[in-house]
């Protein structure tokens, strides 16, 4: 793969861990200044300690995605200091494990704002600074569940499909300012997101689903991410033989919905 980020300044949301985290690493091992962000501090100053102890120092900018209001001071300040906003990493994100007849509004709107809202409003932010530059590239992470409806995820099906929406439309509109748009799609990762997923009551589950125990390394799945980016894909899939439920439930519904109602959802 043709090293297009030597050079260039790439900011990651939920660099702390998981697929953030292997960005980080590999972003910053091919030349790019790194800004990594996280709600988690203490996770972002130990990436933060790798990277110098590899020579290959990087930016923390801690914060939490479910407050908005500090996006625009924020995007201002990454933009002050490190003159360009090439790449937008749209990686952080929370999910849920709760039937829809338990989980509580709160806990819908907890997703959303984090997911969906969190990632617009950080895009909104940096959007300006692109086009002012000449062009950029703003990448938004979705789901396979992000393309279908799954057991014990709803709102975080939800607030993922919405992204798609978005996205889609930010690339059509902003295409002739030079704008370049990707969703990925991950299907299942060894990443701690089933750990911290949120029960019914809003606490985290503590425990990882033994199918995504069985899946792709952040690692891996970082370089399908970057591949991708390379090759200027619209949607970038990673994982393993469970995308063909993509296609199932594209062109076989039936079969899809007969399948999904027999998968263990955990």
């Amino acid at each position: 793969m043709k090293n297009i980020f030597k050079g260039k300044t790439v900011w990651i949301t939920g660099a702390s861990s998981g697929i953030g985290e292997a960005l980080v690493y590999a972003l910053s091992g091919m030349g790019a200044t790194v800004v990594a962000s996280s709600n988690d501090a203490g996770g972002l100053t130990g990436v933060g300690e790798k990277c110098l102890m590899k020579q290959t120092p990087i930016k923390c900018v801690p914060f939490d995605l479910s407050d908005t209001s500090t996006f625009r001071d924020l995007a201002a300040k990454v933009f002050e200091e490190t003159g360009r906003i090439d790449y937008l990493f749209n990686i952080g994100g929370i999910s849920h494990r709760s039937r829809i007849d338990e989980t509580p509004l709160e806990l819908d709107r907890k997703i959303m704002d984090i997911n969906y809202f969190g990632t617009i409003a950080l895009t909104k932010a940096v959007l300006p600074y692109m086009k002012k530059q000449g062009g950029g590239y703003i990448l938004a992470t979705s789901s396979i569940s992000g393309r279908f409806g799954f057991p014990l995820r709803a709102a975080y099906s939800a607030s993922k499909q919405a992204l798609h929406g978005f996205f889609e439309t930010l690339y059509i509109e902003n295409k002739k300012d030079n704008i370049k748009v990707s969703v990925i799609i991950p299907g299942r990762v060894r990443t701690n997101i089933s750990i911290n997923s949120l029960d019914a009551e809003g606490k985290p589950r503590g425990v990882m689903d033994p199918g995504q125990m069985k899946g792709v390394t952040p690692e891996k799945a970082a370089k399908t991410i970057l591949r991708g980016v390379a090759a200027n894909r619209r949607e970038i899939l990673v994982g393993k033989s469970e995308l063909i439920m993509l296609y199932i439930r594209k062109y076989l519904p039936w079969l899809f919905f007969r399948i999904a109602g027999r998968i263990k959802p955990y």
